[in-house]
């Protein structure tokens, strides 16, 4: 902008300071009105609202405004009114790199766009026909100032002369300013007077690994040989092609350390184990080592480094977990006996989650040392980072200060911008929302315990909307403690539906190993805890049975890296059904548009009319549009409205790549 421009520019004032001479109010996303920064990944779009408003009927105008790493201010992208005489205005923007990224809202009176008003008015009436034209080439031969091309400003100065033509026909004169040439100039170099700026809010930009990516889940130690049945990081590498032939890009392995002995548990939870048993990978520590250090069954730390080295070689990632909690072995126990809480007898209070106890674990006392086990902590979090570990996944986060992990992932990021940490947090809403808010990249979620239509679209609605800007949702479909009742009564058909939906529903999914092969077998009635809970002991498994759901889970990954749409989380939009077991949803980015229909009832075929929201899909104006099953290969003509019929076992979803580009027309019928 020129200094002419510039001084043009009356009464520049921040909307912080005061109200603001154009009020900006309730700027979005605001994470923790502020004080928290928003989260985006690299090349992800989302959107910036504010509300706009002034006194009067004059004209006003909205920009967003991103500063990135460097400091360097980004082009203006301009809003506009999301809904008439709302005063609430968007604009999607894009960051394209990592960083600590800030933005804010310019807004301002658009002298340009109220005198079009006025004289598309005045003109048609004649009234002060001359005043009109007269006061418009002023106002074009300011624009004109602003423009630094030459060509750009040659166009705003002629409508100018255009204005002042006397020789011309009134509408001649006008239509001059109004050419779409003009247009496009002043949408980039717009004449602003009474500027205000929002105030500037903090946007952290991530690797996108931390939006998007598949897991899978495995115990090493149950990889063994029958020589050695203990398996080892060597022998679990040969689990690694499978894994990545399946389309995984992490591979999260539960603690490798060392394992207490007091306290053991055996089998199934049993307080009777036996010299033979494996114990609990999560009571960590004994005489071997504690959180830096590898169990030696499973080999030795070069071993591991092996180990990871191979992962990287199928193009896999590790995420390890980190638990924060010892066995009665654990040489902190020792060392730190203030890092414990103790009972009024001086024994160490072991954890409990009534009524499931734990007597093989110590939980952590923070207050009595929290410097101490920030440091402590950090310490071991860089240990496996040099050891080739950027993903960690924190096991109940929600059960140690969120002043705790704010400090400790802010040290870690501050060092090593690329880690990521996943909460393992099935806790209340606002610590699940204020772990994300303070640093975890990645949450776990409900989304095990929803499973009809009501609560799917309710739960996605949320987690997409202005959640996304601090907590980004990990669908596991199952866990080592959780087998829902719906895959324990739904058979095959409830795991192949369960797949589709966390595979397309959420930009990062993930499975416990042993969920490809339909592992539904309880505890007890009632229990969401597995029976021969590989918890507790070593589980081997045939992974060469044709029984297996590997295809499908291939194909769900293969589909999602071929489809930007399913790479992201806030473009899900929910279409009408007129069935409740049957939910409908697309995803759109770009070009790229994935439509979405899946029984819910892993018992009964379904049948239902689809009503589709076209302008969501891209589709204004088309009757019709071909879509290609992405899981059957098969090519359709929809419309807007369209017959399914989803069959478990069978065809229990559609995964539909819309392809706007075709332009026949034909039935509606799907399957």
């Amino acid at each position: 902008m020129s200094a002419d421009a510039s001084a043009n520019a009356r009464a520049s004032v921040r909307a912080s300071d005061t109200i603001g001479r154009i009020p900006i109010r309730d700027v979005r996303p605001a994470v923790d009105g502020g004080r928290s920064p928003a989260k985006a990944v690299v090349g992800e779009t989302f959107q910036v609202t504010a509300t706009v408003f002034r006194e009067g009927h004059d004209a006003v105008a909205a920009d967003v405004v991103l500063t990135d790493p460097e400091g360097r201010r980004g082009p203006w992208t301009p809003m506009r009114e999301l809904a008439p005489g709302t005063d609430r205005w968007g604009a999607d923007v894009t960051p394209d790199a990592l960083g600590r990224w800030s933005y804010h809202v310019e807004a301002w009176s658009d002298p340009v766009a109220t005198w079009r008003r006025h004289a598309g008015i005045k003109i048609p009436a004649g009234i002060d026909v001359g005043l009109v034209l007269e006061e418009g080439a002023d106002l074009y031969l300011r624009a004109a100032a602003g423009v630094p091309e030459e060509r750009g400003r040659g166009v705003v100065l002629a409508a100018a002369e255009s204005l002042r033509e006397d020789a011309l026909p009134v509408s001649a004169r006008l239509a001059g300013a109004l050419a779409p040439e003009v247009d496009a100039v002043l949408a980039r170099y717009p004449l602003r007077e009474l500027v205000t700026v929002s105030e500037v809010l903090p946007l952290l930009v991530e690797r996108e690994r931390a939006l998007y990516g598949s897991w899978y889940e495995f115990f090493p130690r149950s990889e063994g040989t029958p020589e050695c049945p203990h398996g080892t990081f060597r022998t679990a590498a040969r689990r690694l092609g499978a894994i990545a032939a399946m389309g995984f890009d992490v591979v999260y392995l539960p603690p490798v350390h060392p394992i207490g002995t007091t306290f053991r548990k055996g089998p199934n939870n049993t307080l009777s184990a036996t010299a033979q048993d494996v114990g609990v990978p999560w009571a960590i520590g004994s005489p071997e080592g504690g959180h830096d250090a590898v169990h030696p069954d499973l080999g030795t730390i070069e071993d591991f480094d092996w180990f990871v080295g191979q992962a990287a070689s199928h193009g896999l990632e590790i995420a390890l977990d980190f638990a924060l909690q010892c066995s009665p072995d654990h040489p902190w126990v020792q060392k730190h006996p203030e890092w414990f809480h103790h009972r009024a007898d001086g024994t160490i209070a072991y954890a409990e989650n009534p009524p499931k106890k734990y007597q093989d674990i110590y939980p952590i006392a923070f207050d009595a040392d929290l410097e101490g086990l920030v440091a402590e902590t950090v310490r071991v979090l860089r240990f496996w980072m040099e050891h080739g570990v950027r993903i960690f996944r924190v096991d109940n986060p929600h059960t140690k200060p969120v002043l705790f992990w704010q400090r400790v992932i802010a040290e870690v990021n501050a060092g090593g911008p690329d880690v990521i940490f996943l909460a393992e947090a099935f806790t209340r809403p606002a610590m699940m929302r204020t772990l994300g808010e303070i640093g975890f990249q990645q949450s776990y979620t409900y989304f095990t315990w929803r499973n009809t239509k009501e609560e799917l679209t309710a739960y996605l609605g949320e987690l997409s909307g202005e959640a996304a800007a601090s907590m980004r949702p990990n669908f596991f479909a199952n866990t080592p403690d959780i087998l829902h009742a719906y895959l324990q009564q739904g058979g095959r058909p409830a795991f192949e539906v369960r797949a589709v939906l966390a595979a397309t529903l959420s930009p990062t999914w993930g499975i416990y190993s042993g969920y490809e092969l339909c592992e539904n077998t309880p505890l007890r009635e009632g229990s969401e805890e597995y029976l021969d809970s590989e918890k507790y002991q070593l589980r081997p498994r045939d992974w060469d049975t044709p029984d297996t759901i590997a295809p499908l889970i291939t194909r769900l990954n293969a589909v999602r890296r071929g489809h930007p749409a399913l790479r992201r989380l806030r473009n899900i939009h929910f279409h009408h059904t007129d069935n409740d077991a049957v939910i409908a949803y697309s995803k759109r980015t770009g070009p790229d548009t994935v439509l979405v229909v899946v029984n819910l009832d892993p018992h009964h075929t379904q049948e239902a009319t689809v009503s589709l929201d076209m302008p969501q899909l891209g589709l204004d104006g088309n009757p019709s549009v071909s879509v290609h099953d992405e899981l059957t290969g098969e090519t359709y003509h929809w419309g807007r409205t369209n017959y399914v019929r989803l069959e478990p076992g069978r065809a229990p979803a559609h995964v539909l790549h819309v392809q706007p580009s075709a332009s026949e027309t034909g039935g509606s019928r799907a399957s």
